[in-house]
């Protein structure tokens, strides 16, 4: 069994070691891209000082990355040249055909257009993300909603995408949250009726129903308790509105957890099973669900590593093993998104962005040419794909 023993950090939470089935990290395999078709494209955040910036690289059929040409793409916003301790800074939209990022530095949204072989073109002029600091950008459909953090006034904010990719404010969508809560995440389920936000600071997730105007309603038990401390990534399940999961990031030393949970039509969380499900590692940050519904990934941050889940019908989750990252400098993971069959992970400590492919039955393979390196000056803040 191999055994990896790493220093890193998720908001702030020390960590400690991994394992990971022998028989699986002998299961790497070579690709090459000099044939392997485009498959599609993954983007990230680089949150870059000043002039913020877009990362674009095209997606091949064997799971590798090569740069786009013109990468990275000005995406007309600020950057505040760090990086963001929160999942969904960058999301696609319209089936890919756009994609937004949150511009830290001057608190605005960006949305770009995706051309010809995967390049970006701005939309018109960023606009205002409804408050300061954001974080988090939730899509489904036309609707969007943004978690602004900033200390004492966080909120969401709710706008409308046009076909053409312009980003209209919904009149009077904002919503604030606790003075003390601090938002790292804002999901959407897939029929656009229920928002979630996890509060990594005081523990606590707030829930919402949505009406047919985009405006939210609290539900009678939100802010609900976390299954444990730090909820912190979150997603729908794609192929069930009503499945959600949480990862619990502070729980401590090998005690990480994620929840899962049904959600009810006015937002009310209800327990599924034996939630929370043991991960077994530290620091479990990101998730990400394939698009089938059938795997849930979570980053490790702490390690780093991979855990995987195989999601049962009834939403239960059931750890298949953990999967460490070949490169070691590969450190201080920051999210993850899943596209084909295929995980991707970017990197803070390393500026790179690491690519696992995804067997039958849940286990991860880094690929031979993974990791890549994201472009000078990138503090890599999201990533997502197409």
């Amino acid at each position: 069994m191999r055994v990896l023993t790493r220093l890193s950090a998720c908001a702030g939470l020390a960590a400690v070691a991994v394992a990971s089935p022998a028989a699986v990290a002998a299961a790497k395999t070579a690709h090459t891209t000099g044939t392997s078709p485009v498959a599609g494209y993954v983007y990230t955040d680089d949150n870059t000082a000043t002039t913020n910036t877009v990362a674009g690289f095209a997606r091949h059929a064997d799971g590798s990355l090569t740069a786009l040409s013109g990468s990275p793409f000005a995406a007309g916003g600020a950057g505040a040249a760090h990086g963001n301790t929160s999942q969904g800074s960058i999301v696609t939209a319209d089936n890919g055909r756009f994609v937004l990022a949150v511009d830290n530095g001057s608190n605005q949204i960006s949305v770009l257009r995706v051309g010809s072989g995967g390049a970006l073109s701005l939309v018109g002029s960023p606009v205002s993300s409804g408050g300061t600091n954001p974080v988090s950008i939730g899509v489904s459909g036309t609707l969007v909603y943004v978690a602004n953090a900033a200390p004492g006034a966080p909120n969401v904010t709710g706008f409308r995408l046009g076909f053409y990719g312009r980003l209209t404010p919904i009149a009077d969508s904002t919503v604030a949250l606790g003075a003390t809560a601090q938002p790292d995440d804002v999901v959407i389920n897939s029929t656009a009726t229920n928002l979630i936000v996890p509060d990594v600071a005081q523990s606590v997730i707030y829930t919402y129903s949505i009406s047919s105007a985009g405006l939210l309603t609290a539900a009678p038990d939100s802010p609900l308790t976390a299954q444990g401390l730090g909820p912190f990534g979150s997603a729908f399940n794609p192929t069930n509105p009503d499945q959600l999961f949480v990862s619990n990031a502070h729980n401590g030393t090998a005690l990480g957890t994620v929840s899962a949970f049904s959600v009810g039509s006015d937002g009310t969380l209800t327990s599924i099973g034996a939630s929370p499900f043991a991960d077994d590692q530290t620091a479990p940050c990101w998730v990400a669900v394939m698009p089938n519904g059938k795997y849930l990934f979570a980053v490790n941050t702490a390690v780093p590593s991979v855990s995987s889940y195989a999601i049962n019908s009834d939403g239960s989750l059931t750890l298949i093993g953990s999967f460490p990252f070949e490169d070691g400098t590969t450190t201080a993971p920051t999210d993850a998104t899943v596209s084909g069959n295929d995980l991707y992970v970017d990197g803070q400590g390393s500026d790179q962005v690491a690519a696992f492919r995804i067997a039958s039955g849940g286990f991860l393979s880094e690929l031979a040419s993974s990791p890549v390196s994201l472009p000078g000056g990138a503090t890599p803040s999201g990533i997502a794909a197409s």
